[in-house]
């Protein structure tokens, strides 16, 4: 899908006066999209979009009220998590609405959920609806799509991700403590749940992580990679720094490093693919995942938007999109890609 162009088409933004979500209007904006801001309380959309951007309200828990809001719409990006409680409504109102539905959500069951239950009306609709379309998600199954390459499948893949600290949000942290359901990773070809006490490891990244202690903490990458890949093992680690922040209940909220928002955190993701021997990794480095899952998201939209029905369902960013080029679209610090 590359060389496209942006044309002028609205895109609802749900939960737009979160954290994310401003990122998320705000990236629309940059690229010549025109975001409808969306959420459950007018006040807090005032006072995040002051002039300029259209406002809607609406809640998941009002079928109507979505229908409403997400009117005349190409598109709808979810970002109010917990997405096990706002992504089926929010989904079906897009379809309802004629309109591409995205997340960006990490929760495995909730990605799942829309793999399992919109992929017959999105293909019969002729849209698509891509969940887990954020830094935790879709950058980790581009990236091994990526590497894999002319691989047709995998022995083994490991994502490593490196956060030099993680300031969470509030969202962040009400996901967390909804989202109890046992985590996935992939033995013997199949979903399998984490094996408690989760594994841990050594992590050489480049300078200037370098070697970081890791502990494996799956999301929604991994169900995603398994919607469209093939590998016999898969499994995720976490830098045990960035755990212990997001564990810890006085870790602070992110606070802007500029006057773009972001904060100064610092993050590395890379990919391991073998198979038969060898070996190919692609590996991407940048700032503030929260910050990041903005362009990301946007980018997926504006070649959705750009793709005219050419493809449908409930997929994966893989399937959707040739990961290399969408990776090299993105405003990553450094990327590379079997190098």
């Amino acid at each position: 899908m590359a060389g496209f162009e942006s044309s002028v088409r609205r895109v609802a933004v749900f939960g737009a006066s979160g954290h994310t979500g401003r990122f998320v209007v705000e990236d629309l904006l940059r690229r010549g999209l025109a975001p409808v801001a969306v959420g459950r309380r007018i006040e807090a959309l005032r006072a995040a979009f002051p002039g300029g951007v259209e406002i809607r309200t609406a809640t998941v828990e009002d079928a109507a009220a979505l229908d409403r809001a997400f009117a005349g719409v190409a598109a709808v990006i979810n970002c109010a998590g917990p997405f096990l409680d706002t992504a089926e409504a929010v989904a079906a109102a897009a379809l309802r609405a004629g309109a591409h539905y995205v997340d960006v959500s990490a929760e495995q069951p909730s990605a799942q959920a829309v793999f399992d239950r919109f992929d017959e009306p999105a293909r019969v609709a002729g849209l698509v609806a891509l969940p887990a379309m954020g830094f935790y998600g879709g950058l980790a199954d581009l990236l091994v799509t990526a590497a894999l390459g002319d691989w047709g499948e995998a022995d083994d893949v490991q994502i490593g991700i490196g956060l030099d600290r993680w300031w969470p949000t509030e969202g962040t942290r009400v996901t967390g403590a909804r989202n109890t359901a046992p985590r996935q990773v992939i033995a013997s070809g199949r979903l399998t749940p984490l094996a408690n006490p989760a594994p841990r490891m050594d992590w050489a990244f480049p300078a200037p992580f370098g070697a970081q202690a890791m502990v494996e903490v799956p999301f929604s990458e991994v169900v995603v990679i398994a919607r469209h890949l093939k590998t016999a093992k898969l499994d995720t680690f976490l830098s045990e720094t960035a755990l212990k922040d997001v564990r810890d209940a006085t870790t602070p909220p992110p606070e802007a490093a500029d006057d773009s928002g972001r904060s100064a955190q610092r993050f590395v993701v890379e990919a391991i693919v073998r198979r038969a021997g060898q070996t190919r990794r692609a590996i991407a480095t940048g700032r503030d995942i929260y910050g990041f899952t903005a362009p990301l998201v946007c980018e997926a939209v504006q070649r959705l938007l750009a793709s005219d029905g050419q493809i449908a369902g409930a997929l994966a960013p893989g399937q959707v999109f040739d990961a290399v080029d969408f990776l090299r679209a993105l405003p990553f610090e450094t990327l590379t890609v079997n190098a």
